[in-house]
């Protein structure tokens, strides 16, 4: 099961290299190098189209980041390409598929700190981690697109978390006195 969910944001050009290059790599700018070490082998990656504005494919991470002196993509802005990683196409959608991410913004909740029509500013920069959800729910969306009326919903595995849960507050007003008494534990249902 992967650990992140990663959306990466590029202009059209940056995509089509990715494209030419059988979405086998994918470069990653030097002013995310902190979020770019964080990336691990299974992560998922969703590709995001900046100026059209537009989520075109999603993509799995098979190797972690790497270093690299040339870079094949250009740049945007005034930092390179420096890193990175290797990664295999899930979903990618024909051009003509490309959804348009002002169509499922307002169900996301990446971008509920922004003011509605203020949306597309969640999306600057190179690299953002979004919430599980958001991606399924992008993903959902390209699945529709790219498989038609065959395909059939499958519900995401949902990880249990421990069912036991220490309360907040520290122990109970009747154990503070005794350091041997054991912290109360709820049942989570």
């Amino acid at each position: 099961m992967p650990r992140n969910f990663w959306m990466i944001a590029c202009n059209e050009t940056n995509f089509d290299v990715t494209e030419q290059m059988g979405f086998l790599i994918q470069g990653l700018k030097s002013q995310h190098r902190r979020k770019v070490q964080r990336i691990e082998i299974g992560d998922r990656v969703l590709f995001y189209v900046t100026g059209v504005r537009r989520f075109t494919g999603t993509a799995t991470v098979t190797t972690a980041y790497r270093e690299e002196i040339t870079s094949h993509w250009k740049n945007e802005g005034s930092s390179g390409w420096p890193y990175q990683i290797g990664i295999k196409p899930e979903i990618i959608l024909d051009k003509e598929h490309h959804i348009e991410a002002g169509l499922l913004a307002h169900r996301l909740d990446y971008v509920r700190r922004w003011a509605p029509e203020d949306w597309y500013l969640a999306f600057q920069g190179n690299l953002h981690l979004l919430p599980k959800s958001d991606f399924f729910i992008i993903e959902e969306e390209m699945k529709k697109l790219k498989f038609g009326s065959e395909y059939r919903y499958a519900p995401q595995p949902i990880e249990t978390k421990n069912q036991y849960r220490r309360r907040r507050g520290g122990r109970s007003k009747s154990n503070k006195g005794n350091p041997n008494a054991r912290p109360e534990v709820s049942v989570v249902e």
